[in-house]
This record gives structure tokens, C-alpha cells and sequence, in this order.
């Protein structure tokens, strides 16, 4: 698992690094950190936090988070009487 998350984000990085390549490593990560929200010690940052928002970075900010996006019912009512059991999937 791990390994895969590791894989992932440094994948990720790089990417993203190239298009701002003048930032060094640092410099780079404190500015993901910013953008993210994050607002604790760099040190702190968790590569959660940097996966996810290397994926979301470039999306439109009312775009459905793909992780909730197999949940997602645009009608709260359908999705209530589907967790209901009354409607079938």
C-alpha cells in the first residue's frame, strides 16, 4: 500500500514540478501546502493532502470529488428513498 501511495505521489510531483521547475523542492511543497489550505508546519503536511490536491489542482472547484463520485445523487430525494431501500438500483 505503501508503495503505491508513494508511486502516486511522486508521479503526481512531477507533473505539477515541471510547470513551475524554477521552485526547488521546498519551495514547491510550501506552495502546494498554501494552495491546499493547509495552514500547519510543512512538516506536518500529509501526503494525503498533497495527493489529493495534486489530482483536484487543476479542476474546476465545484467538480464532484472523485472519490464521492460513485455516491453522488444530484436529487436528495431519490437518494434518500435509495438508502431507504425503496428505490431499487
Amino acid at each position: 500500500m505503501k508503495c503505491h501511495r508513494i508511486d502516486e505521489l511522486i508521479e503526481l510531483l512531477q507533473t505539477a514540478w515541471e510547470k513551475d521547475s524554477d521552485l526547488n523542492l521546498l519551495q514547491f511543497l510550501t506552495k502546494l501546502s498554501q494552495e491546499s489550505g493547509f495552514e500547519g508546519d510543512i512538516k506536518d503536511l500529509s501526503d494525503e493532502v498533497l495527493i489529493y490536491h495534486l489530482k483536484m489542482r487543476d479542476t474546476d472547484k465545484n467538480e464532484i470529488i472523485p472519490g464521492l463520485k460513485k455516491d453522488y445523487e444530484e436529487d436528495f430525494k431519490s437518494a434518500l428513498l435509495k438508502a431507504r431501500g425503496i428505490i431499487k438500483e
